[in-house]
């Protein structure tokens, strides 16, 4: 029978193994019901998959023809419950989805819209509904030939921050939150485990004991199950890359445009940073090095032709500014078209020798609190948890304003800092929400934000990253805590990578939320 005493006989209760989304989701909500939790990244918070999606909240409207009824359901609930958790960095976007005439049929739309609309309990959202694409100002940009359209509602999100916000809480909550970290070999023993991790910023190698661990390692989940000797691995992932492009903005409305493809694919286009537009998303298989992708010039040249199908004005090859690609680990179900492999997660639970390692297969960003949810009660017959299924209604770093209200929000943030320039105001409140008062709890004025590395990059929001958000590298402000990469050019960035250095040095790489 295993002892759930709370007595300090292991180091910790669980030690989780990646920083993605679903570790950081689960190391938040293991630490929430009492328990004493690590979290191991062996790289940054969100550098491989959870920094590589298309930003959004959703339900997955394609979802509906594979008929993945349950995920959509879970997701579209799911989708209001994080709106309200962390309204500065997720809001509201409308789409627009143009009718192709070739393709799906228009009663199939209004009913796949329909139940859209019904399954998931929409209580925040607007509903669905057509739309004359010959007056409706989406229909602008697009070529003629489309006149009808449909109108629907989802979210967007920034997705790396959406991760390290799940970090930060658990960090406020005890966790022992750990980048650059790697678990370098994992030890099953009768009733517990031993873990030894590398710190990779000083290579000191170390090792920790712990009841329980997660294996939540997104691409790398399989490697990290290999390292237990005893192992016996009932499932896989399909390592499949998806990647994406920005360019100029190609529209000046705020609606994203979901464009079908004739291959049956879908993409979306986004209004992204305020001057630029998103393009994606791909499916290719790759094999079994996910650290390493980079886009093909075939996945740019595709996207451009699938949003050219639809904009009256060609997207050239020759106007993206940036691309990502990521790796997405999704549970192999043997489907052989890997758009159409289930986005919906798989939990594997041993429990061998009384230690148990669950590890997670598949999933999606949006239903990442549901799936951390699911893998603790799972746990539970193993842990001393004093308290349950406690994230649905707890707001994330920042996003504790009242009524979840962005815009009222914002107005008072005008009135306490009239000093901060508008356009500089609205980004810190998008992206730290109420923890703009952390961030600028030193500022009374524009004088006190210390050097200007590039547009709207001051010293006072690298400081703050540095010191609650565990970054260490240009690479960790510019692309992931934010996307200011996007506006720098190579002497700022230069400038922006030496002053971190100097700082992270000081520190010795130790920060915290």
């Amino acid at each position: 029978m295993t002892d759930l005493s709370p007595a300090a006989e292991y180091d910790y209760d669980v030690v989780v193994v990646g920083g993605g989304i679903n570790g950081a989701g689960i190391a938040r909500d293991a630490a929430g019901r009492g328990l004493s939790v690590l979290l191991a990244e062996k790289d940054d918070l969100a550098e491989h998959t959870s920094s590589a999606s298309t930003k959004l909240i959703h339900g997955g409207l394609r979802y509906l023809e594979h008929y993945d009824f349950m995920l959509v359901r879970h997701a579209l609930q799911e989708r209001e419950v994080l709106l309200t958790a962390a309204p500065h960095i997720i809001w509201p976007l409308r789409f627009i989805l143009p009718h192709h005439r070739s393709l799906r049929p228009r009663w199939l739309i209004r009913l796949g819209l329909f139940l859209y609309d019904h399954i998931g309990g929409r209580k925040l959202l607007p509903k669905s509904h057509s739309v004359n694409l010959k007056v409706h100002p989406s229909g602008e940009p697009l070529k003629t030939e489309f006149t009808h359209g449909f109108e629907y509602s989802d979210c967007w999100v920034q997705d790396a921050r959406l991760v390290v916000l799940n970090a930060m809480d658990a960090a406020q909550r005890g966790c022992d939150v750990r980048v650059r970290t790697e678990v370098t070999d994992l030890v099953r023993h009768d009733g517990y485990w031993t873990i030894h991790l590398n710190d990779k910023n000083n290579n000191h190698a170390s090792s920790v004991t712990a009841r329980v661990v997660v294996n939540a390692s997104g691409p790398w989940v399989e490697k990290t199950l290999d390292l237990d000797k005893e192992h016996d691995a009932r499932y896989a992932t399909r390592l499949v890359k998806g990647s994406h492009i920005v360019v100029p903005k190609l529209f000046d409305h705020p609606y994203t445009y979901i464009f079908q493809n004739a291959d049956n694919r879908i993409i979306f286009a986004v209004p992204y940073e305020q001057d630029y537009t998103l393009l994606g998303t791909t499916d290719m298989e790759v094999g079994d090095e996910p650290g390493a992708v980079q886009i093909d010039a075939s996945e740019i040249e595709y996207i451009c032709a699938a949003a050219s199908e639809y904009f009256d004005k060609p997207v050239d090859v020759n106007e993206v500014v940036w691309s990502y690609s990521g790796v997405r680990p999704l549970y192999d179900d043997a489907s052989s078209n890997a758009s159409k492999v289930t986005r919906d997660y798989k939990l594997d639970y041993d429990t061998r020798k009384g230690a148990p390692v669950l590890s997670v297969y598949g999933g999606k960003i949006t239903t990442y609190r549901k799936l951390a949810d699911d893998a603790l009660n799972m746990l539970s017959e193993h842990l001393p948890i004093v308290k349950k299924d406690w994230t649905k209604d707890a707001p994330l770093p920042g996003g504790d304003m009242p009524n979840a209200d962005f815009d009222t929000y914002l107005d008072s943030m005008r009135t306490q800092y009239p000093w901060l320039d508008e356009a500089l105001l609205y980004d810190y409140v998008r992206n730290y929400g109420t923890k703009i008062n952390t961030l600028l709890t030193q500022c009374s004025g524009a004088e006190d934000m210390g050097t200007r590395f590039g547009p709207q990059l001051y010293q006072v929001e690298v400081d703050y990253l540095v010191q609650h958000e565990w970054a260490q590298s240009a690479e960790d402000v510019l692309w992931r805590r934010s996307k200011k990469g996007l506006r720098l050019n190579d002497a700022e960035v230069t400038k922006l990578r030496t002053y971190l250095t100097q700082v992270v040095n000081a520190a010795d790489g130790s920060n915290a939320a």
